[in-house]
C-alpha cells in the first residue's frame, strides 16, 4: 500500500509497514494503516509490543499470533479519535515469525483483516547504527503516517479515564512507565534506563516530546532561537538548528529591546552568528544589532555527548516565544491550523498568549448531553506535569501584537532538501502538500468570543444540556484549583529548607524569569485562576448569550434556565472542597465557593516568601491565618500592591516596552 512504498524497511526490521489482504485496495477502503512493533528489532529477550494505527474509525479486534499459531494477546480496546489505535503486548515472545492482525467487526470485500508479519530473533540484534558526531540517523520522513504515529504515541503516554487526576513530579516518571511509553528502550540500547535529571518547563516539554519521538523513530528534528517579543511586536525567530549538527545547539539569546544590558552583552556578534545561519540554509529574517567590540566573547559551550545532554541544550534555548511567533511568519517551528476535530489531534500544541504552552493528548466525544472535551498536558517550572481539560480558564486566547499569535499549532514538518540539508516547509508548501494541507490563518482572524464559541462547536457539535455544561466548567475550575495546591505546597516545602527570601524580579518579569521565583511563585497561574473564576461566575449569562447553542428544557424560558443555573452554581461551589497544608503541617479545607469569594486576595497571593495561609487568601486574624509565621519583605509587598496588583485586578497581562 502507499504507506509501505513511502517508508522503506531497515534490514533488521521494518519501521512502519502496513500489510493488508489487498494492498492496492486497502488504502481506499481501510484508509491508511500503520503497524509498528517495539522494540525496533524484536527479539525473544524483550517484550514484544505492537501498535496498529488507522486514520478511519474502524472497529475491530487486534491479535498477536505466535509462530505456533496460538493467539498470545488480544485487544478490542480502540484508543483515540483520528487517529485510532490499538495496542497489544507479549511479555516473553518466542523466536520466529509473529503475526499482528486487526479483524474488523464490519468487514468489507476489500477491507476485512489487516495482517503484518513480525520476525522475532532468537538473539539480540544490533541497534540501529548512529553516524559519527550525531545522536541518531534520519531513517524516515515526517508525513501523514508518522504524524499519526506521533499522535498515537502521545495519547498512549497520557492515557487514563477522563475524570482521573493524572500528574507526575518529573519528566523521567512519564517516560519510565513502560505501560504507557510504547517506545521505552525501543532502540535496544537501554537508552531509557537512567534518570535524566531534566526538568522541562512548558515549552521545553513540547519540544522534548517531539525530539524523543524523532530520536526513536529516526526522524529529523530542529528548533529555533527566538525572542520573547518586545516594543509592541510579536516574538521572532532568528536561527534554526537541526539535530544533525548537535555541536551548534546553544546559541546566544536573540537581541531584543527589553533585554537587560547584561543579556545583550552575552549575545554573539554578527560574525559568529552568520555562519550558523548559512550552514542551515535559512536566511536571517532580522538584522542583528552590532555590539560593542569591548564585549568579550563567551566561551564555547561543552558539546553534548548524549541524547539527554542534547535535550538539556535544547531546553536552554527554547521558550514560549517560539510558540507565540506571529501566525503569518514562516521562520518558525510551528504553524497554525483550522479548528476542526481532525486537525486538533494528540500532539497539537497550544500557545497561550501569556507565556504558557500545552499539548493535546486526547479528545473525549460528546455523549448523552455531557459536553465533549479535549484533554491536554503541560509542565510547570517546578517540574510537575499535569493533565487538564480544555476550557476558557486554562487555554487563554487574546490578540495583542506584543504577545504574538495564540491558539492551536502543529510542529512544522522538516524535510531533506535537494542539496542534502534539512529544512522546514513553508506555509505554502504545507498547504500544497497532500500529506498535510492543514495550514490555516483562521484563528488569527478570530476574536476571543469567536474562538471559544468555535471550540464549543468542535468539542460538542450537538446542543448541550446547560446544567451539564456548567457543571463541567465548575469541574474544570476545581481541577485548576487542585493543581495550584501542588504548586503552593512545593513552595512551602522549599521555604522550610531555606533561611533567606526568594528574590522577586521587577515589573513584568515576575511572569517570566528563572530560578526559585520561577519555580515556586504563581503569578501566571493566579492570573489564569482569576480569569477562570470570571468564566464560572459568568456562565449563566453565557448561556443566555448563546441560547441557541443549548438544549433548553421544554416549557422553560431562557430566564428560567438562567435562574436554575444560578442555583446549581451556588450548590456546586459550596459542595466541592480542596485542602492545603498550613505552615504548621495541619490541613485546612476550603470550599470552592470560599476560593471564589477570595478572588481579590489572589491578586497578591503569588509570592513564595509569604506563608501558605496568605497564599490561599486567609483573612487577617482568622483561625486559618493563626499558623502563619512568614511574610514577604515589605519592599516586595509594596511593589505588589502599588504597581502590580492592577494587572491582576483588570485581567491585563503586562508587556515589555
Amino acid at each position: 500500500m502507499r504507506l509501505a512504498s513511502r517508508l522503506a524497511a531497515a534490514a533488521i526490521a521494518a519501521f512502519i509497514f502496513g500489510v493488508v489482504d489487498s494492498p492496492a485496495q486497502a488504502s481506499g477502503a481501510c484508509g491508511e494503516i500503520s503497524v509498528l512493533p517495539s522494540p525496533f528489532a524484536p527479539w525473544k529477550g524483550a517484550p514484544l509490543r505492537v501498535m496498529i494505527v488507522a486514520e478511519k474509525p474502524l472497529e475491530g479486534v487486534m491479535s498477536l499470533i505466535a509462530p505456533d499459531g496460538s493467539v498470545a494477546a488480544k485487544s478490542s480496546d480502540r484508543h483515540g479519535g483520528a487517529p485510532y489505535s490499538w495496542f497489544a503486548e507479549v511479555a516473553e515472545p518466542a523466536a520466529g515469525t509473529w503475526r499482528a492482525t486487526l479483524a474488523l467487526d464490519q468487514p468489507q470485500a476489500d477491507c476485512s483483516t489487516i495482517t503484518r508479519e513480525i520476525p522475532v530473533s532468537a538473539r539480540k540484534p544490533a541497534p540501529p547504527p548512529v553516524p559519527s558526531g550525531a545522536f541518531w540517523k534520519v531513517r524516515n520522513s515526517w508525513d501523514h503516517a508518522t504524524e499519526a504515529l506521533f499522535s498515537a504515541w502521545i495519547e498512549k503516554l497520557f492515557d487514563a479515564p477522563p475524570d482521573q487526576d493524572l500528574s507526575w513530579k518529573a519528566w523521567h516518571e512519564v517516560l519510565h512507565d513502560r505501560s504507557r511509553n510504547f517506545l521505552f528502550n525501543y532502540l535496544g540500547r537501554g537508552e531509557d534506563n537512567a534518570q535524566t535529571g531534566l526538568r522541562p518547563d512548558c515549552a521545553d516539554f513540547a519540544y522534548f516530546l517531539r525530539a524523543y519521538f524523532a530520536y526513536k523513530m529516526g526522524l529529523p528534528f530542529g528548533y529555533s532561537n527566538c525572542s520573547r517579543g518586545a516594543g509592541g511586536k510579536a516574538p521572532k525567530c532568528y536561527q534554526w538548528f537541526d539535530m544533525e549538527h548537535p555541536d551548534l545547539t546553544r546559541p546566544p539569546p536573540p537581541p531584543e529591546q527589553e533585554v537587560a544590558s547584561a543579556t545583550i552583552a552575552a549575545a554573539a556578534p554578527p560574525a559568529q552568528a552568520a555562519p550558523v545561519l548559512n550552514l542551515f540554509g535559512r536566511p536571517q529574517t532580522a538584522e542583528v544589532p552590532t555590539l560593542s567590540p569591548a564585549v568579550p566573547p563567551k566561551p564555547q559551550p561543552k558539546r553534548p555527548t548524549t541524547f539527554n545532554e542534547y535535550l538539556r541544550d535544547v531546553g536552554d534555548v527554547v521558550h514560549t516565544g517560539a510558540v507565540r511567533v506571529a501566525a503569518s511568519d514562516e521562520n518558525t517551528d510551528f504553524y497554525t491550523v483550522p479548528l476542526t476535530q481532525d486537525a486538533l489531534h494528540p500532539g497539537t500544541v497550544y500557545a497561550d498568549p501569556y507565556g504558557h504552552v500545552l499539548m493535546l493528548v486526547h479528545r473525549v466525544p460528546e455523549a448523552n448531553g455531557k459536553p465533549g472535551v479535549f484533554l491536554a498536558v503541560d509542565a510547570e517550572p517546578d517540574g510537575s506535569i499535569t493533565r487538564k481539560r480544555f476550557w476558557r480558564g486554562n487555554f487563554l486566547f487574546v490578540h495583542d501584537p506584543a504577545l504574538g499569535s495564540p491558539g492551536f499549532k502543529h510542529f512544522r514538518p522538516i524535510v531533506r532538501d535537494k542539496n542534502g540539508s534539512l529544512r522546514r516547509l513553508s506555509n505554502a508548501e504545507i498547504t500544497g502538500n497532500p500529506q498535510y494541507a492543514d495550514f490555516s490563518l483562521d484563528q488569527a482572524r478570530m476574536s476571543a468570543e469567536d474562538f471559544y464559541d468555535r471550540m464549543d462547536d468542535v468539542m460538542s457539535p450537538e446542543p448541550l444540556d446547560p446544567v451539564k455544561a456548567m457543571t463541567d466548567a465548575i469541574a474544570s475550575l476545581n481541577e485548576q484549583v487542585k493543581t495550584r495546591v501542588t504548586s503552593v505546597e512545593n513552595g512551602r516545602k522549599y521555604q522550610e529548607k531555606q533561611a533567606g527570601d526568594v528574590s522577586m524580579p521587577d515589573g513584568p518579569s515576575i511572569f517570566e524569569t528563572s530560578g526559585p521565583w520561577e519555580d515556586y511563585s504563581t503569578p501566571a497561574r493566579d492570573f489564569r485562576l482569576l480569569i477562570a473564576i470570571d468564566v464560572v461566575r459568568g456562565f449563566p449569562d453565557r448561556v443566555v448569550r448563546r441560547a441557541a447553542r443549548y438544549a433548553m428544557p421544554s416549557g422553560k424560558s431562557v430566564e428560567d434556565v438562567k435562574t436554575e443555573l444560578q442555583g446549581v452554581l451556588a450548590s456546586e461551589l459550596a459542595s466541592r472542597k480542596i485542602s492545603y497544608t498550613r505552615s504548621d503541617g495541619s490541613q485546612w479545607t476550603l470550599s470552592l465557593k470560599e476560593v471564589i469569594d477570595r478572588a481579590p486576595n489572589f491578586e497578591m497571593a503569588y509570592n513564595p516568601n509569604d506563608c501558605v495561609e496568605v497564599r490561599w487568601g486567609a483573612p487577617d486574624n482568622s483561625e486559618e491565618a493563626s499558623t502563619c509565621k512568614r511574610h514577604a519583605p515589605q519592599v516586595q509587598r509594596a511593589k505588589m500592591s502599588s504597581e502590580y496588583r492592577t494587572w491582576f485586578r483588570e485581567r491585563h497581562w503586562p508587556t515589555h516596552t
